[in-house]
């Protein structure tokens, strides 16, 4: 769920915690050697970092076998040439608790070097919640021409819980799932049926762009 800006940090960090009980055991990883470098970003006010709420996802890619590396430091054209994936998860332009804390999370140096390196052939995995963080990371998206709404999305007729319509279900049977290598994984075991999201915004892509989570 987004929390606005009025609330307290110590409220915040509550309401987002990382789920330690998750299961990110993984019977046939992707890479069992050679492992690819994943960079994944702390050099934006991020509000998601990886010995934080993204442990399990960190836990997740290295059981994978991946290497996820923290990064610190401004995006150049040198820090990425040596990975081929970058995961930038709810940048901010500054500290959560400022006022001004949807202002662009990125320099236009930095728009370009990312803009350069996914059409290089990176791969760009950008996570951005409604409000601040959409603000924040709006730069980054238009550089691949995508629209961040930075509002909540509701869907009442396909919400997983009564009362709260910003909980939607994407499955097989709304057909608001759709076919995609990322659905289908590699093998039955890894096909998805049903995915449950909360609070989310909704994206707009260009043309030739491929959404595989649609409104209703």
């Amino acid at each position: 769920m987004f929390l606005s800006l009025s609330l307290v940090p110590a409220r915040l960090h509550a309401q987002h915690l990382a789920d330690l009980n998750f299961k990110v055991d993984v019977a046939n990883p992707a890479f069992t050697k050679n492992a690819p470098r994943v960079m994944f970003d702390e050099a934006h006010n991020n509000f998601h970092t990886l010995s934080g709420r993204y442990k399990p996802f960190a836990d997740l890619l290295m059981n994978d076998g991946y290497r996820p590396v923290v990064n610190r430091q401004p995006f150049t054209k040198k820090s990425l040439d040596s990975f081929k994936l970058l995961v930038i998860a709810n940048p901010l332009g500054d500290d959560f608790d400022e006022a001004d804390a949807d202002k662009p999370a990125f320099s236009e140096e930095e728009l370009a070097v990312v803009r350069e390196w996914v059409k290089g052939g990176g791969a760009l995995l950008l996570v951005a919640d409604p409000g601040p963080f959409a603000k924040s990371a709006s730069g980054l998206a238009k550089q691949f021409a995508v629209e961040m709404k930075a509002s909540v999305t509701e869907d009442p007729a396909n919400s997983a819980e009564e009362f709260r319509a910003s909980m939607i279900v994407y499955s097989r049977d709304n057909h608001l799932l759709g076919e995609h290598p990322i659905t289908a994984g590699r093998d039955a075991a890894e096909k998805l049926n049903r995915v449950v999201v909360f609070s989310g915004q909704s994206l707009k892509g260009p043309a030739d762009s491929v959404a595989f989570l649609t409104v209703g």
